[in-house]
Parts: structure tokens; C-alpha cells; sequence
């Protein structure tokens, strides 16, 4: 020791100062970037966007040529003549009906034929009491065509609402409406497209009720319109 209270060592040369320890702290990770994979997702969603944009114009485009070269029409239905041949109630309030009806449907289109199945036809009254039902078979509508559809509809022992049976009865004669259901298809030249549901509804029929043993005569209707419209199935729903 020194007097002013220093240490030191032979040589003249003074020890090193002691370290003190260090403790180690990991340092955080920096967060993993995700700009490339933001701008993966949004050139996908371009991407996307513009083929539906270009399968929606090239759809528009194509139904402006097939509207264009063909000009599809749907065709007419009318009720050109009905009788109700029997409208009989029981005394436990069922009904024996029958129904002749005569449909005639036109094909306006120069190019195109229409395919249908079986149509099924039914009948009720304006306060909602069934009549009757019936079917006739599918045929093949060639283009700039007429046809008459005949059919008979009928029941036997229906169960009418006694409320809708009393005001049946007491009238003589009866507000009908007509339905006609089927799956019809197009046919273009070779080309025949799937079949779709197809209801024509027929409304305004007066039906005079036969009395007694006296049949009601046919009349003629040849101002009776039906509404055609396309039923198409989506998934669980039907437009």
C-alpha cells in the first residue's frame, strides 16, 4: 500500500479492474410479416372477380345472339270450350264431378318446338273446393303450330268443407279455375335442351251446374287467356 492508500504491484503495473457479470436478455422476435400474403389474397380476388365479370358478359352476349337469331316466344294457352257434366253432391257432402274441356295452345316461334310430358290437369272452384283431376299425354308442339288439348276432369266421393259444399249447392253456376302442370322442353334444330317444370293457369271459367238429368250444354270460351310460367327448381325452391 502506498500512502495515499493505493494498492500496487511489483512492476508498476495495476491489476485490471474486476468485471461485473452481465446478465443476457433475449431480445423479441420481430412479427412475422404478411404483406405477401395480403397480396396473394387480393390478386386472387381480382383474379375471381374479373372471370365472373367475363362469364357475365359472355353470357349476356350469348343470350343477345340466341335472342337475336331465334326471338323465343312463350307459347298461348286458351280455354276455347267447357261442360260440366256432372256436379253431384252426396248426402254425407262428397262430390261426383266431371269436367270436359277443351285447350288450345299456339307455338308463335318460327325455329323452335316445344317437347312436353304428361300434363296433369286440375280444377276447383273459386272458394276453394276441389272438382276434380285428371291427365293427358305428352306430345311434341312442331313450330307456327295449333293445338287442341282434350281432357276430362272428374272425381269421385271428394271431400268438400260443408261450409264450401252449402254455397255450392245454392248456386247455378260455378266460378272454375284450370291447372295445367308439366315439364316441357325446347327443341332447335337437333338440339333438345333439359326439361323444366311448366304451370298454365286458367281462371274467369263460369260453369253452369247441370240440373237434374239435364246435362249442361258445352259453351264456347274463346276469350278465357291462361298465364303461362316457367317452374324452375333452385336447389330446395321452386320459381
Amino acid at each position: 500500500m502506498n500512502g495515499n492508500g493505493a494498492s500496487t504491484v511489483s512492476g508498476g503495473v495495476a491489476p485490471p479492474p474486476a468485471m461485473k457479470p452481465q446478465q443476457y436478455r433475449p431480445r423479441p422476435l420481430p412479427p412475422p410479416k404478411r404483406r405477401r400474403s395480403r397480396g396473394c389474397c387480393c390478386f386472387c380476388c381480382l383474379w375471381i372477380t374479373f372471370i365472373l365479370i367475363a362469364l357475365i358478359l359472355a353470357a349476356a352476349i350469348a343470350a343477345g345472339v340466341f335472342w337475336v337469331l331465334y326471338h323465343p316466344q312463350r307459347p298461348d294457352f286458351t280455354v276455347s270450350s267447357f261442360r260440366l257434366s256432372a256436379f253431384n253432391f252426396s248426402s254425407s257432402g262428397r262430390l261426383d264431378s266431371r269436367l270436359d274441356v277443351n285447350v288450345t295452345t299456339r307455338n308463335p316461334n318460327k325455329k323452335i318446338a316445344f317437347l312436353y310430358d304428361q300434363i296433369s290437369i286440375s280444377a276447383s272452384a273459386s272458394n276453394g273446393a276441389q272438382i276434380g283431376s285428371g291427365s293427358v299425354p305428352g306430345f311434341v308442339h312442331p313450330t307456327k303450330n295449333t293445338t287442341r288439348i282434350k281432357a276430362s276432369v272428374s272425381g269421385s266421393g271428394i271431400a268438400v268443407d260443408p261450409s264450401l259444399a252449402s254455397d255450392l249447392k245454392a248456386k247455378s253456376t260455378v266460378a272454375l279455375e284450370i291447372v295445367l302442370e308439366t315439364k316441357v322442353g325446347v327443341k332447335i334444330g337437333g338440339l333438345k335442351t333439359k326439361r323444366v317444370g311448366f304451370r298454365v293457369t286458367c281462371d274467369g271459367i263460369q260453369a253452369a251446374v247441370p240440373n237434374g238429368k239435364r246435362p249442361a250444354a258445352t259453351v264456347t270460351a274463346p276469350d278465357v287467356k291462361c298465364k303461362v310460367k316457367p317452374r324452375i327448381k333452385i336447389w330446395i325452391w321452386t320459381v
